[in-house]
């Protein structure tokens, strides 16, 4: 006997509750990366303050891309 099971796709809040978590987390981490880079430069670690605004750019792009992107926004005529 042959099973196949298909995955549902999920529900649109299920995705909107998975984008604001993944924005909260991001937010959080570009919160600490920033305070890290601040405290680093701040005793003269320039290096470990360097590692920590790149990572914190990292954050900014990631975060640019959560949400509703453009083309999703966009309508097409009838």
């Amino acid at each position: 006997m042959v099973s196949i099971q298909f995955q549902a796709k999920p529900s649109l809040q299920h995705t909107n509750s998975l984008q604001k978590d993944q924005r909260a987390f991001l937010l959080l981490q570009l919160s600490r990366l920033e305070s890290e880079s601040a405290a680093a430069a701040a005793i003269g670690d320039l290096v470990q303050a360097a590692r920590a605004i790149l990572k914190a750019l990292d954050c900014e792009r990631r975060l640019s891309t959560t949400g509703p992107q453009v083309l999703q926004l966009i309508k097409p005529r009838s």
